[in-house]
């Protein structure tokens, strides 16, 4: 026998339940089922109750997450849902928290439920005051959104306590789906070689990285990159160390700044491994800072062809506000230092890390040189040819002087000549190389002995002749190396191409 049902649509309201549909007897027991089944979904949980949600809740101690009652399932009217808006509405005044923002936004269909949200927000560490400046975290459901999102980035390594922290400097990180937005961007960053243990001081350096996406942004920083020399591998400690490249975009941030460097003399090899070793460079700004800043320096006399060399010494001297330090520098070198500005000029091309140093450390070292009755005048020429002067400790330019005067007993002319002496370890290199010319009974200069590579000095004592000083190799950014045509070169470095031994000659970074 068939049994036809005719039935109407049912009135759902919170205060009336579904109604049951007949069945026939033979289908009694899955229609008990079925009863038992709906009204579990759409019951709601009696706050206060015990073994209520909203119980366990209050009692537990953050952050052990519970999970909230289930409010969702309740179907309102009309009527009902705007009283219930008022009173919440109500509630988040009494906190002090402006609802305005929420106003086009479905809230819950109980102040419970929003009491909850925002008891375990306040607990997170969040203040009213960051509900304010954020309110559409209010929006976010406890059990949907906040506990995946925070128990995901626990699991990365996020201290539970630094939480708050994280959801306060990239709120909508609780809006995020956990599967589709959140672990791609850590297998991404997995992928460049990030390791595991540095994805969570990443993220939390730069929690925006969360809200881009893979295929996006971030890939298309890191195939530029990799296009002007970068290897892949390389990639990985430059996100942990400056995390922030991998939201630039390259048309409008990246790309400008490394064609304007590149159009100062730059070749592309060396920039690319100034980029692997100081990756906060891509964060400077053009036109606010990077192009003042090399205007700055061709005021002061700095030549052009010397701008690739003294950025890839110092590249924060991009970064500096550097008008004003050059001012105040040039001014002491002329009262202090007795040095004309043409002479700062030259010394800052050598060492550019003086426009940083303090004025007391660098007089430390000028006042013992003057101290050893060294003339002002000629003080100044040794700080112009080695500026490196200025940054010795003088404990270490007292045993190296006694040194010199005690043992080996050599004019103090000679350190006029060669000042670069003060820059050499008196224990791993000048008393062992000068005990072995004493042993061969040989009398030289100090550049002759000192400035040059420990096999070079070998093969200098095996020579039956002290060979005449020559002159170095000279660098020049974005041309050729030239070099002396002597034996002091290697057959190995004559057959080298003038790129390779320019990026092996280049500064050390």
């Amino acid at each position: 026998m068939n049994f036809v049902v005719r039935r109407k649509p049912p009135l759902f309201s919170i205060s009336r339940p579904l109604p049951l549909l007949p069945n026939p007897a033979c289908h009694a027991s899955a229609a008990g089922e079925a009863s038992t089944s709906r009204r579990s979904r759409y019951s709601t949980a009696v706050p206060g109750e015990k073994g209520s949600p909203s119980s366990s809740l209050s009692s537990s101690k953050f952050p052990e997450y519970e999970l909230p009652s289930v409010t969702w399932g309740v179907i309102q009217g009309r009527k009902e849902r705007l009283v219930s808006r008022v009173i919440i509405s109500d509630y988040l005044k009494s906190l002090g928290i402006a609802p305005d923002e929420l106003a086009d936004l479905e809230l819950p269909s109980s102040v419970d439920v929003m009491r909850e949200r925002v008891d375990f927000l306040t607990r997170l560490g969040l203040s009213v005051d960051d509900l304010n400046a954020y309110p559409l975290l209010l929006a976010c459901s406890v059990r949907k959104n906040m506990i995946p999102v925070l128990g995901y980035l626990e699991k990365l390594g996020v201290p539970r306590p630094r939480l708050g922290e994280f959801v306060r400097a990239y709120p909508q990180v609780l809006h995020a789906s956990v599967v589709v937005e959140l672990a791609p961007v850590v297998k991404f960053l997995r992928g460049l070689d990030v390791e595991r243990s540095d994805i969570p001081y990443v993220l939390q350096r730069y929690p925006e990285l969360l809200g881009f996406k893979p295929e996006g942004t971030m890939s298309t920083s890191v195939g530029y990159l990799v296009s002007i020399g970068l290897w892949p591998r390389d990639i990985g400690p430059m996100v942990t160390q400056y995390p922030f490249f991998l939201g630039m975009r390259v048309g409008t941030t990246i790309k400008p700044l490394v064609e304007f460097l590149v159009s100062l003399g730059f070749p592309k090899r060396i920039l690319a491994k100034m980029l692997e070793k100081r990756p906060y460079i891509l964060g400077y700004d053009l036109e606010e800072t990077v192009k003042p800043n090399v205007d700055a320096l061709l005021s002061f006399g700095v030549r052009r062809e010397s701008l690739p060399s003294v950025i890839a010494q110092f590249p924060q001297i991009l970064g500096l506000p550097l008008k004003a330090k050059l001012s105040t520098q040039q001014y002491f070198f002329n009262l202090k230092l007795k040095i004309d500005p043409d002479g700062f000029t030259r010394a800052m091309e050598k060492m550019p890390q003086i426009v940083s140093l303090h004025q007391s450390v660098m007089l430390k070292p000028i006042e013992f040189l003057r101290g050893r009755g060294i003339p002002d005048e000629d003080v100044a020429n040794m700080v112009v040819k080695c500026p490196q002067l200025l940054a010795c400790r003088v404990e270490l330019m007292k045993n190296s002087y006694y040194f010199f005067k005690s043992e080996m007993k050599q004019p103090v002319q000679e350190l006029f000549e060669f000042p670069e002496y003060f820059t050499y370890s008196l224990e791993s290199r000048i008393k062992p190389r000068y005990q072995r010319l004493v042993n061969k009974g040989i009398r030289c200069t100090l550049d002759w002995f000192l400035n040059c590579s420990d096999q070079r000095f070998e093969e200098r004592l095996r020579g039956d002749y002290i060979e005449a000083d020559a002159p170095g190799p000279s660098f020049v950014m974005g041309g050729k190396l030239e070099m002396p045509r002597s034996h002091l070169v290697s057959d190995k470095e004559e057959d080298e191409s003038d790129e390779e031994v320019l990026y092996r000659r280049t500064i050390s970074l």
